[in-house]
């Protein structure tokens, strides 16, 4: 009798993952001029116990302007570095789970105010506001102020950028990097037409509108060491009609696959702010399945997978290769020790907490 897939180990571009069970990248909105703070030590030292096989650092800037809100992280200079250094050390300590970060730059959905308190565009002239960038000067929301469309040198200076951090990270020690291409920050600008309008090579035709996004993957993998993977964040639709869509992300997959993209995570949506999300159990893994179904790269679902017998049947079947869970996670820190115990897996848990386990359950766990 075979055990569960959920918790078989698994292989992405040479990084051995202990189960099928990924932490995505969610924000914190709780660091200082981009550095990290003790809350970043605290949430993600939670959960690195939790028995998941890889965790995320949040959406971290390569620059200040690529900052969602003025309290993301960021790894654009030696104190960026030097504090994420000192959480990364923190949770190393005791923890071996292999960490991933995803780089980002937010473009035209920049200088917001902290969720909690709304989640507004801060004015350029305003504190804490800033002038935002994008492929194109069209504005997210319709009281936005309209970003600066960036021109060549601007392209250059934010690939640079995203190297500039991948060199910190790798400096870090972390043993993966995603790049941010969902969610309708400025890589995903760059990719649907809705938000990209230009008319040089940049702009107008599928090949042109993935051309940025796909420099930034070539740099970003050229830049880190080539025995640890790159892999990407897509959105698999806009939910907009004449958005960014399915047959468009797979084209997208397939050239990422060709450069040696290690893996594909499939989100959706971000991009505009009509777009209609048919939220529900499962709603993202059908683009998940459609792109696991047109590469040879593993393929991540994630989005409101919260059962442990929906998130085996989702890499039992097929229809991804692992799952990533966000919300679930931070609802329930210990998840997978739960489906674990449920499914009949084992996972890692740290000695200091096994007396936890009730007693039929104490051999599933491997301190």
């Amino acid at each position: 009798m075979t055990g569960p897939t959920l918790f078989e180990p698994f292989d992405v571009g040479g990084l051995a993952l202990a189960n099928r069970i990924v932490i995505a990248p969610m924000c914190q909105y709780s660091a200082v001029d981009g550095c990290m703070t003790d809350w970043h030590l605290i949430h993600l030292g939670q959960l690195s116990h939790s028995g998941a096989a890889l965790l995320t650092i949040e959406a971290t800037a390569v620059t200040p302007e690529g900052r969602i809100t003025f309290s993301d992280v960021g790894l654009w200079d030696d104190a960026c570095e030097a504090a994420m250094g000192r959480t990364i050390e923190g949770v190393r300590r005791w923890s071996p789970m292999p960490i991933a970060i995803q780089l980002a730059h937010a473009g035209r959905k920049a200088s917001t105010d902290l969720p909690w308190l709304g989640g507004a565009q801060i004015a350029l002239d305003a504190e804490n506001g800033w002038q935002t960038e994008a492929p194109s000067p069209l504005a997210f929301g319709k009281d936005d102020a309209p970003p600066v469309a960036l021109d060549a040198s601007g392209l250059a200076r934010i690939r640079d950028a995203f190297v500039a951090a991948t060199v910190r990270a790798a400096r870090l020690g972390i043993d993966a990097v995603q790049l941010h291409g969902a969610h309708g920050y400025l890589l995903h600008e760059f990719l649907s037409p809705l938000s990209n309008r230009r008319e040089d090579d940049y702009g107008g035709s599928l090949e042109n509108r993935m051309r940025f996004p796909l420099e930034v993957f070539d740099a970003v993998r050229a830049a880190f060491p080539a025995d640890r993977p790159v892999t990407m964040r897509v959105s698999g639709t806009d939910w907009v009609e004449g958005g960014w869509d399915t047959a468009q992300t797979i084209a997208f997959a397939e050239a990422l696959a060709a450069r040696g993209c290690a893996a594909i995570h499939v989100s959706s949506g971000g991009l505009d702010p009509a777009q209609q999300i048919p939220t529900g159990p499962n709603y993202q893994v059908p683009l998940a399945r459609a792109v696991k179904q047109a590469v040879d790269i593993p393929v991540i679902a994630v989005g409101l997978i919260t059962d442990f017998e929906q998130a085996e049947a989702i890499v039992g079947t097929g229809d991804a290769d692992l799952i990533a869970l966000a919300r679930t996670i931070l609802y329930d820190p210990r998840w997978p020790w739960h489906a674990a115990a449920h499914l009949g897996a084992t996972v890692h848990a740290p000695p200091q907490y096994l007396r936890c386990q009730p007693r039929r359950y104490r051999d599933l766990f491997e301190s």
